[in-house]
C-alpha cells in the first residue's frame, strides 16, 4: 500500500509541473522550487541523520536515507503554491495562509505516520512537524521578499546605456 501511496503522490506532482511553471513569474517559481528542495534536503538530511524521523518505505532505500518524493517534490510544489497565493499579502495575511498549509501537513502526517509504514517518528512530534514546515515556508517566502526587493532596487536604478 505505502509504495502505491508514494507512487501516487509522485504522480501528482508530475502532474501539476507544468501548471505551476508558466506565467511571467516562472524564473521566481523556479527559485522557490529549487531553493525548497535543497532546504527541505538539509532539513530532512539533519532529522533523519539524529534519527528522529525515519521513512521504512522510499525510493532507492539502498542510496538515500530521506524520501526523495517529499523533498524533492512534494515540499517544493506545495511551497510554489504557497508563495503564489501569499505573493502580495503583508504578514497577517502571510502568517494565517501559513497556518492553512502547516496544520493540514501536520495532521496529515501525524495520520500517515500512525496508519501506514510512511513515516516512524521517533523523537518527533506533530509539533516539531508544524514548526518545521513553518520554518521552511517562512524561510522560503523571506527569500522571495528578498528576490523582489532587489528586482525592485534594479529596476529603479537610471540606466547606463
Amino acid at each position: 500500500m505505502e509504495k502505491k501511496l508514494l507512487n501516487l503522490l509522485f504522480c501528482i506532482c508530475i502532474c501539476t509541473v507544468p501548471f505551476l511553471f508558466k506565467g511571467e513569474k516562472m524564473r521566481e517559481n523556479l527559485v522557490v522550487f529549487f531553493s525548497k528542495g535543497v532546504l527541505a534536503t538539509l532539513v530532512d538530511a539533519y532529522v533523519v541523520g539524529t534519527k528522529r524521523v525515519a521513512y521504512p518505505v522510499r525510493p532507492f532505500p539502498s542510496i538515500f536515507k530521506t524520501n526523495l518524493i517529499y523533498d524533492i517534490l512534494f515540499f517544493p510544489i506545495l511551497s510554489v503554491i504557497w508563495v503564489k497565493i501569499s505573493y502580495n499579502d503583508r504578514l497577517p495575511m502571510i502568517l494565517l495562509k501559513s497556518f492553512l498549509f502547516s496544520v493540514p501537513m501536520s495532521i496529515g502526517q501525524w495520520y500517515f505516520e500512525k496508519n501506514t509504514k510512511l513515516f516512524k517518528w521517533e523523537k518527533w512530534s506533530i509539533f516539531h512537524t508544524f514548526g518545521s514546515v513553518c520554518f521552511t515556508l517562512f524561510t522560503i517566502r523571506g527569500f522571495v521578499g528578498l528576490i523582489k526587493k532587489i528586482d525592485l532596487l534594479k529596476n529603479k536604478q537610471p540606466s547606463t546605456e
